[in-house]
């Protein structure tokens, strides 16, 4: 230690939550410019009282606790900030209360040439299919074009439709469908890639607004102590619009205090051709605290809309076999080709896997990335992992492929009993989000959110993930899969060091010397209280490389 040149910024009175393996509990740390610079306990011989010097800045943490910056390995900062500023309806949990919103905010807005925005959940509506005319009441002069929480459905009004050309003579998109009545005409849900038909008209947020929306996002995120992210879509696509733009304006404008790794987008409309053009992309996104490293390949949609894709068919509301198993949306032996070429390049590939069928498929693709390029540094990761056949489970750990869990989805809540459980049946509902079963294996799990799908608050997804039970459930709620509940430490760690090792961010993650001061303090210890309490935990102050990018009113 060095002991001559005081440090910048010192903590005393932990704990302190190193995640690091050798020594995960200390009691201080001290930085200097953006790094940590020693780990250990205020009463050690040449110590951390040694490094404090008149200008140094003591936090006494008064029994709080000191943890690695959260990272979350999928989100949508963009499209959540924009969203934030639009009709915004996540909030909203039954069809009255959408009414209410979208009424006041279209009131609100009467020179906004389309109302847009969503956060809608499924369950507030039956079937999770609501209809244009509960818009046309609403805003009958204007069209309407509303996404629902998980972005994989639009909602839209007459007015969109009519603006859309849609009508019973549409074809359903190949990679997507538009629900119809019994008359075959359009009820004004669109699913997956029907959605592109609406959503390519809407006028594009204009620079200065996806600026405003990347900077709101940024404020909220570290509000919850992340100070690292991986960008789930860079591109034009699922009715957002391509979020390279704000990075680039806050980068150069020095408002970028996150560190962002960028999945850029995989037309499933085009091939291998594209390849091309995302180096070109890489090379001119990369730079600062910006990397555009990873390649976003969705590779199906939903469980709730019956789009994510499945090794057997989904079954009917009577319990029978239907003849849908779902989409893969692109022809798996071209995914393996792909995936290899892509691995080859240095690509990281971020899948979009939901559906047992879709893991399979996209571990078959880094498999066959491993044997024609050998094993790479390149991290491809899996995200969502709704539904995981027992056989693929070992597969994650041999294969090098990250597990990329969103904890907060892991528990009983209407969508998961209505519109989930009952089309998968008892036996395959049971290999849900076994985030367990791929820990035991030796997989390595990190974590996301992927708001705006839903909140992106990591204490509120490591309290399901430890408990597989909603943070507003009463203790007597019943545990969704209780042998796939983790514990707190090993949760922890997927959402500090395995995010930072999915978004290639190594010397981020635990906190040990030499490592980034990407810090935030707790306002308690969550290992010292029950489970069931996790969820009351609120992050008091967020830095990145040593610099507070934000404090609690009371920290």
């Amino acid at each position: 230690m060095n002991t001559t040149t005081p440090a910048d910024l010192v903590f005393l009175s932990g704990p302190v939550h190193t995640v690091d393996p050798a020594r995960s509990r200390a009691s201080a740390v001290a930085v200097r410019g953006d790094r940590i610079v020693a780990v250990g306990h205020e009463g050690d011989k040449d110590g951390m009282r040694e490094l404090i010097g008149a200008r140094t800045e003591v936090v006494d943490l008064r029994g709080r606790l000191l943890m690695p910056g959260f990272q979350d390995a999928h989100v949508h900062p963009v499209g959540g900030g924009l969203e934030l500023g639009q009709c915004d309806l996540s909030q909203a949990a039954t069809a009255d209360a959408c009414r209410g919103l979208i009424h006041s905010y279209a009131a609100a807005h009467p020179d906004t040439p389309w109302i847009t925005g969503g956060g809608w959940s499924l369950e507030a509506f039956p079937g999770g299919m609501p209809n244009r005319e509960f818009l046309d009441a609403l805003v009958p002069d204007r069209p309407v074009f509303l996404v629902n929480r998980d972005h994989h459905g639009g909602w839209a009004n007459s007015r969109a439709l009519e603006r859309a050309g849609l009508t019973s003579r549409t074809p359903d998109p190949a990679d997507g469908r538009i629900e119809r009545d019994a008359a075959g005409e359009p009820t004004g849900m669109l699913q997956e890639g029907a959605m592109r038909l609406v959503g390519d008209l809407v006028p594009e947020p204009t620079p200065a607004e996806q600026l405003a929306g990347l900077l709101r996002a940024q404020r909220l995120l570290h509000r919850y102590g992340v100070t690292a992210w991986q960008d789930a879509l860079l591109g034009r696509a699922l009715g957002m619009a391509d979020a390279a733009p704000a990075y680039l304006a806050a980068r150069s404008e020095g408002k970028l205090t996150a560190r962002v790794t960028g999945a850029l987008w995989w037309d499933r409309s085009r091939g291998a051709e594209q390849i091309p053009d995302l180096l070109a992309r890489r090379a001119e996104l990369t730079g600062g605290r910006l990397r555009a490293t990873s390649v976003k390949i969705m590779q199906d949609g939903i469980a709730e809309n019956h789009t994510a894709a499945m090794l057997s068919p989904y079954l009917t509301a009577c319990g029978c076999a239907s003849d849908n198993s779902g989409i893969s949306f692109i022809d798996p032996e071209e995914l393996r080709r792909y995936v290899t070429e892509l691995d080859a390049e240095g690509f990281q590939v971020h899948f979009h896997a939901l559906g047992d069928r879709a893991v399979r498929e996209a571990l078959d693709a880094v498999e066959a990335a491993r044997a024609a390029n050998g094993r790479r540094d390149t991290r491809p990761h899996l995200a969502h992992l709704q539904v995981v056949h027992p056989e693929d489970v070992p597969r994650f750990r041999r294969l090098g492929a990250t597990a990329n869990i969103q904890a907060l989805w892991a528990a009983h809540e209407p969508q998961m009993d209505e519109l989930t459980i009952p089309f998968l049946g008892a036996r395959r509902a049971s290999w849900q989000y076994p985030f367990g079963d791929l820990l035991r294996s030796g997989a390595t799990l990190a974590a996301g959110s992927d708001w705006p799908v839903s909140s992106p608050d990591p204490i509120a997804a490591l309290h399901v993930a430890v408990n597989r039970r909603a943070p507003e459930a009463p203790p007597s709620a019943p545990v969704f899969l209780p042998d796939q509940r983790i514990d707190l430490g090993s949760a922890l760690a997927a959402y500090t060091a395995g995010s930072a090792y999915a978004n290639h961010l190594d010397d981020t993650g635990t906190i040990q010397p030499g490592k980034l001061a990407d810090l935030v303090v707790l306002d308690r210890d969550p290992f010292d209280g029950p489970s069931e309490a996790i969820a009351g935990t609120r992050v008091l102050q967020t830095f990145v490389g040593g610099r507070r990018v934000y404090a609690a009113d009371d920290a």
